[in-house]
């Protein structure tokens, strides 16, 4: 219980000092495996992985490792690049442009 109480703590601590999004699970006692909320996987004890949402997972919690872009010029959009798991921007008349962008 104190673990879970740890986690939550710098799950909550972890949030307000980036745009990190965390959450905690139980890891009750004897349990060999876990099922992540996402993917519906299945995972050893002790394990990470990351999930089909682009988050950092184990069998006690799960936090995105990315941020959302909070500003960048008016003349390019900001694009979620899955497969590397972060955000993109680019001109919004050339994607082949990338733009400079503020976390």
């Amino acid at each position: 219980m104190k673990y879970l109480a740890l986690a939550l703590l710098f799950c909550a601590l972890a949030s307000l000092s980036d745009a990190s999004r965390c959450y905690a699970k139980a890891l009750l006692p004897g349990m060999t495996h876990c099922q992540d909320d996402s993917d519906y996987t299945w995972h050893p004890v002790g394990s990470s992985w990351r999930n089909s949402e682009c988050f950092d997972c184990s069998c006690t919690g799960c936090c995105n490792k990315f941020s959302t872009p909070i500003q960048f010029d008016p003349d390019c959009v900001s694009v979620f690049d899955s497969a590397a798991c972060k955000y993109i921007a680019h001109k919004s008349n050339d994607p082949t442009q990338l733009c400079p962008m503020a976390q």
